[in-house]
């Protein structure tokens, strides 16, 4: 959704709110109307968190040297990590009934989650890619 639809909707949403809320008034139910003004401001919230929460992203770039994972923050923090593509193993959690769980970069001990933010699906997808990239990148370099 771009701003200007967003400031769009809120301004619908509002709009809507206050013909519902006209009739709570003129009954002297004024409470009602404040409310209603309230869920109003927790939507705007609410949308402005998620549209903050959008800017987050994460980077794998697989190499035949280098394994690079990179979480960068809504607040645009970021962290880094480094592996050894020939030594990285893949790990993931399937529920069979709901399907991927996780998928997590394990090296020397240490587990780094790859996707949270994603769904089931999109995890095995993916899972399926990291595996290939990493085969390809434990095979070295190909010169034709």
């Amino acid at each position: 959704m771009t701003p200007r639809a967003f400031y769009l909707f809120i301004l619908a949403y509002c709009i809507a709110q206050g013909l519902f809320a006209l009739p709570f008034l003129f009954m002297g139910a004024w409470p009602v109307a404040g409310f209603m003004g309230l869920d109003a401001l927790a939507l705007f919230i609410a949308f402005r968190l998620s549209f903050r929460d959008a800017r987050a992203y994460e980077t794998v770039d697989v190499t035949p040297v280098e394994l690079v994972f990179a979480k960068v923050g809504a607040g645009g923090w970021r962290r880094e990590w480094r592996f050894n593509p020939a030594w990285v193993r893949l790990e993931q959690k399937v529920h069979e009934e709901f399907g991927t769980q996780s998928v997590a970069l394990v090296f020397r001990g240490e587990t780094v989650e790859v996707g949270s933010f994603l769904g089931p699906d999109q995890k095995a997808e993916l899972a399926r890619d990291l595996t290939h990239a990493l085969a390809t990148a434990k095979r070295g370099p190909r010169f034709s």
